[in-house]
């Protein structure tokens, strides 16, 4: 069973689409903060300008700095966010985070107060193809060993840069002393009026952007105002007019009094954490990093979200993490397994399957949606709640239609991903033995069985769809083609989460009990399909039966109960895997994806497929 989820935060509710006031928009009134940018948006357009005038290609700086470099086709701009107050319903101690892309970070913890000032900035590099979905959350401090979050909003930062607040393009003397302090420049903020003058050539009073872009660019490069950063102390190169200013825009945090934010996090959650998490952390006792150590030491699971591009923590119930290590990650564990524990995970999930399908049961609904009520969204749902008779015809829920667009629709040589999960591809079996599966028996040979294995799929491409109990659990083709066959292959029903993948002792995928079926393509050859069971899943039911055409978007089957996985291999060299997946991947990351996003793209020419 894929226990727990990969749960950002809780405390958000989803938008009412017929109007009307919403917890995000609450948020957004409670948190009152601002992106300087809305109110001088010249900063964007200056980088804008000089990237231009310097030229395609990334720079040249063989710089060691943490400061990332950036090409001046994909820079966007910089926003300064500052988190100013909010507005809570009673006295406590608040804490705030804010969050993009695989980086958080966190204000001071206020005083005693139910109207928290915290007055705290960050400066954020935003490129155009990278996170730009910000997350605002804030958290209760007054708990001893874990801080509450009460509540959150998501802030796209690029809509902020795109909107253009002064029409004329023209910087007044005050906008323009704005702007030169929105660099932290000291001292070319003691210069302004200076500079104001020589680049207000005509004498009119304002300075155009084209007028400043060249003016700073020619202060650089024939008197350079600095020469190395006084704040980290890089040497900063004359020729490399964009990250030197990207440069010193973000390592000058100080100049508008108000405090910095603390960085160093990766989620908020993180950030949040009290004084017992760090001395567990310090005492080894937990660790937190991205990706999974051998051995899967981590108590603390991170995948990479693909739609907001941000990194997010899967919550998995301590005493669960507890057993799980006991019976996974040790010879005595699975010496128990081998005495009996899996006849009894056995009966465990055949009970607790029949349970699920009771009338009784349909009253564990509304708990289950409250406790991932930020996994969930009721508005993709096909019916209301109130349609469910029992729990498991809710866990086995169909959406809208609509609800899961699918990547390339009209093109077959696209692959998609088939389920709502979190998704590891590898270029090879090699590949997944390196970066992930760690039993020392696994291979393709035991995961499809003998009677479909072929030697095409000996070294092929291989994707693990792991499904955790809030996902929408329905999976789908990823392919278009005709469905060969399908073998039934018994086993156990282990677990399928990290901790258990990344076991040496056991081998999930090649001993789980799974139903194999194989697709032929005109544009990937044949497709080996592997739906797993687990713990808590006794179930694997497929709606398609042998030679049945599908297209890449049809749904395949369902999971009962419980979390889940899907296995797809494909032949050697016949499809190019997205590189963002790849790259995850090869993090031992996983990432968070949902049925239709795209997958990959066929290598090989469109060969004849017999059709039904």
């Amino acid at each position: 069973m894929g226990h727990g989820s990969s749960k950002e935060l809780p405390g958000t509710e989803s938008t009412n689409s017929e109007g009307g006031s919403t917890r995000f928009s609450r948020m957004k009134q409670k948190l009152h903060f601002h992106s300087k940018d809305q109110h001088h948006p010249h900063l964007r357009r200056i980088f804008r300008r000089i990237s231009v005038s310097r030229g395609n290609g990334t720079s040249s700086s063989s710089s060691t700095s943490a400061l990332k470099l950036v090409s001046a086709e994909d820079f966007a701009g910089i926003a300064l966010l500052t988190l100013i107050s909010a507005d809570m319903q009673f006295k406590d101690r608040w804490l705030a985070c804010v969050s993009l892309g695989e980086q958080t970070f966190r204000t001071h913890i206020s005083h005693q107060t139910h109207k928290p000032v915290w007055n705290s900035e960050k400066k954020l590099m935003l490129e155009k193809n990278g996170p730009h979905l910000a997350r605002i959350s804030v958290f209760e401090t007054n708990r001893v060993s874990k801080n509450k979050l009460v509540g959150y909003c998501e802030i796209d930062l690029l809509e902020f840069l795109a909107q253009d607040y002064n029409e004329d393009g023209q910087l007044s003397f005050s906008e323009f002393s704005d702007l030169i302090k929105a660099f932290g420049n000291q001292v070319a903020d003691k210069k302004k009026e200076e500079l104001f003058k020589v680049a207000d050539k005509n004498g009119d009073g304002v300075v155009s952007m084209d007028e400043l872009a060249e003016l700073l660019a020619i202060q650089q490069e024939s008197v350079p105002l600095i020469n190395c950063c006084p704040v980290c102390g890089e040497v900063l190169e004359v020729s490399d007019k964009l990250n030197t200013l990207v440069h010193l825009s973000l390592c000058f945090d100080e100049g508008t009094g108000n405090q910095v934010m603390t960085g160093g996090f990766l989620t908020d959650k993180q950030a949040s954490y009290g004084w017992m998490f760090k001395l567990s952390e310090w005492a080894h006792f937990s660790s937190y990093d991205v990706g999974l150590n051998s051995g899967s030491s981590a108590s603390h699971i991170l995948v990479f979200d693909r739609k907001t591009k941000r990194l997010v923590e899967e919550l998995i119930d301590k005493k669960i993490v507890l057993s799980m290590r006991a019976i996974y990650q040790s010879k005595i564990g699975l010496g128990l397994m081998d005495k009996g524990a899996k006849e009894i995970l056995q009966s465990i999930s055949e009970k607790q399957g029949r349970e699920m399908n009771t009338i009784e049961s349909a009253r564990d609904i509304p708990k289950f949606v409250a406790f991932f009520k930020d996994q969930i969204n009721l508005a993709e749902i096909k019916y209301p709640l109130e349609h469910f008779k029992t729990f498991n015809e809710f866990f086995i829920r169909e959406l809208k239609p609509g609800a899961r667009p699918i990547a390339s629709v009209e093109h077959d040589d696209v692959a998609i991903c088939a389920a709502d999960c979190r998704l590891m591809a590898f270029k090879s079996v090699e590949d997944s033995l390196r970066f992930w599966i760690k039993g020392r028996k696994f291979s393709i040979q035991g995961l499809l069985g003998n009677e479909i294995y072929s030697s095409a799929f000996a070294d092929g491409t291989l994707v693990i769809f792991r499904l955790a109990p809030q996902d929408y659990h329905r999976f789908h083709s990823p392919v278009s083609g005709t469905i060969d066959k399908f073998v039934k292959i018994p086993g156990c029903l282990y677990t399928v989460n990290p901790i258990a993948v990344n076991s040496k002792y056991c081998n999930v995928f090649t001993q789980n009990k799974r139903e194999v079926s194989i697709i032929s393509t005109a544009h990937f050859g044949k497709v080996a399909f592997v739906a797993i069971g687990a713990t808590m899943v006794g179930s694997i039911t497929f709606s398609k039966k042998a030679g049945d055409h599908v297209k890449k978007g049809d749904e395949l089957g369902y999971f009962s109960f419980g979390g889940s996985t899907v296995i797809c291999v494909f032949e050697k060299d016949v499809i190019k895997i997205d590189e963002d997946l790849l790259a995850n991947s090869a993090r031992s990351l996983e990432t968070l994806v949902t049925v239709g996003m795209s997958l990959g793209v066929a290598t090989k020419k469109q060969t004849k497929v017999g059709m039904p």
